[in-house]
């Protein structure tokens, strides 16, 4: 006889409590060992969270849209079916459920259930034998009775996606294990019953209205929590204007080939850290932490509130081509809570690019674990003195880097924008090699 209890994990190492999005599991449902119970919302990203156990889902204790703190428990499978009843026993009139050591009898079981599943942990959608599928596709293919091992992910990193079993169905039959050899004749097409309407869980938007508190979402809070603990760092600002007449000329021949100013900008500031480790490094209680990659976070704000930090590992000796790639696909997953933990919180550098909003200047926060962030301004035209004593127009950015004062000094700071302006005006095309 046993009952386990679903607990809410910590799915990054800042996670204080989780969000409930969604239960892909009813009461009385079967689970199977490895399944998908339930997706939880943690500081920057949605996932799915699986069974130790094969059992039932005896009673719910978290509703979709609640939260609860990590370790805390969520949710009771049970066994057996006839030990459902006796699961939902341990849950007090309120709802709420009774642990192991309010309980008057003993919970007969040891507890501990659940742990996340990352969607993009390999290249296919199978993992140790397991197929990896969202939430609302395994709802579907349910529904539509479409069998997901004869399916082929086109998801991130080969997650079956609701898209893939939509498809599926609108051809009128499943993918064969093995294609037919023969052509066939002219088929009688059947109509198929079109899919039932989806149905995403999105973060809703509330309005701002006069004198309503509106409460912080989960990423919100993340973010609260991090910049308070900035506030800790001592810090210094240093400024630079650099000219992005050869950048921008740069960009204009390679953007076509789908190439952004962020992924430029990006790289020409890891090739600088070459350079200047001291300002990819970090500190420590034991002392100064010099990272062995050089990756760069670039901030991005989320459509439903709260901040986010891609981050583009080992940008220094990515060529910008597979960089912008990689960019392009952060930024879509980060705004579909897809990102993998080490996919936003493994950065050694920050980036803050308002200068895309017309911003001129600004000083960014420095990140928590960070030793430098660089605040990067519009570029615009500007009048300027030549060095032949005239007067030209040439196109200017100002950038200003924010430093932690405890291992990192002005001259320091002052040293790396030198030559990072000189790597952007002088010998902008290296950044394609």
């Amino acid at each position: 006889m046993s009952i386990h209890e679903v607990f809410m994990p910590a799915l990054s190492s800042t996670m204080t409590e989780g969000k409930i999005v969604s239960w892909v599991k009813s009461p009385g449902d079967k689970v199977e060992k490895g399944e998908t119970v339930v997706v939880v919302e943690s500081d920057k990203a949605d996932m799915d969270v699986e069974s130790f156990y094969e059992g039932y889902i005896a009673h719910i204790i978290v509703q979709a849209g609640d939260t609860a703190p990590v370790g805390s428990a969520i949710a009771f499978i049970a066994e057996t079916e006839a030990e459902i009843e006796t699961a939902k026993s341990l849950a007090n009139s309120d709802g709420v459920a009774a642990t192991a050591t309010s309980s008057p009898e003993p919970i007969p079981a040891t507890a501990s259930v659940a742990t996340p599943t990352l969607a993009s942990q390999n290249g296919s959608n199978h993992k140790e034998g397991r197929i990896v599928v969202s939430p609302r596709a395994r709802k579907l293919a349910k529904e539509l009775k479409v069998d997901l091992s004869t399916l082929k992910g086109s998801g991130p990193h080969g997650r079956i996606i609701a898209e893939d079993v939509e498809v599926t169905v609108n051809q009128g039959k499943q993918p064969a294990p093995t294609p037919i050899a023969a052509p066939l004749p002219t088929p009688t097409i059947t109509p198929v019953a079109p899919p039932p309407p989806r149905t995403p869980v999105p973060t809703p938007t509330v309005a701002a209205v006069p004198g309503k508190i509106v409460p912080l979402t989960t990423l919100q809070n993340a973010v609260v929590r991090n910049m308070v603990a900035s506030l800790s760092v001592p810090i210094f600002h240093v400024g630079y204007t650099i000219a992005t007449d050869g950048l921008d000329k740069l960009y204009k021949q390679i953007k076509s080939k789908g190439v952004t100013m962020t992924a430029l900008l990006a790289k020409a500031v890891a090739v600088t850290l070459q350079k200047h480790p001291l300002l990819n490094a970090s500190y420590s209680d034991q002392g100064t932490v010099y990272h062995s990659g050089i990756n760069i976070s670039v901030a991005v704000a989320m459509d439903d509130g709260g901040l986010i930090t891609p981050v583009l590992q080992n940008a220094d000796i990515v060529d910008i081509y597979s960089l912008s790639r990689t960019w392009k696909s952060l930024v879509d997953r980060a705004r579909a809570k897809q990102l993998q933990p080490e996919e936003y919180n493994s950065g050694t550098f920050t980036l803050s690019n308002l200068g895309m909003f017309g911003v001129d200047n600004f000083d960014a926060i420095l990140p928590p674990g960070q030793g430098s962030i660089l605040a990067i301004g519009a570029s615009r035209p500007q009048v300027v003195a030549t060095p032949d004593g005239l007067f030209g127009v040439r196109q200017q950015m100002q950038v200003n880097i924010t430093s932690d004062h405890r291992i990192i000094y002005g001259t320091h700071a002052a040293a790396f924008l030198q030559d990072l302006a000189k790597l952007i005006e002088t010998n902008p095309q290296s950044l394609t090699l």
